[in-house]
């Protein structure tokens, strides 16, 4: 089991800048992934850290800063075993 706390992150962007986007949510802190989507959301990201506030903070200060994101939304993994 471990203690790694996990979230992902729903990303719509700015039409036109979803590579921009892309390439540079991949280099922020706690991001392990990084996929383009087709649908209702342009990008969805997943992260690793030692809690759940770490991940609600690096939503806040690094991803929602990157030119072109517009709205996110957080979703918080459970490990259920």
């Amino acid at each position: 089991m471990s203690d790694m706390a996990i979230g992902y992150v729903l990303i719509n962007v700015q039409p036109g800048t979803e590579q921009q986007v892309h390439r540079e949510v991949k280099t922020l802190p706690h991001v392990t992934d990084a996929t383009v989507l087709f649908g209702d959301h342009d990008l969805i990201v997943k992260l690793e850290a030692d809690d759940l506030a770490t991940i609600a903070k690096a939503v806040v200060e690094h991803i929602r800063a990157v030119e072109g994101v517009v709205d996110t939304k957080t979703l918080a993994g459970a490990d259920l075993d």
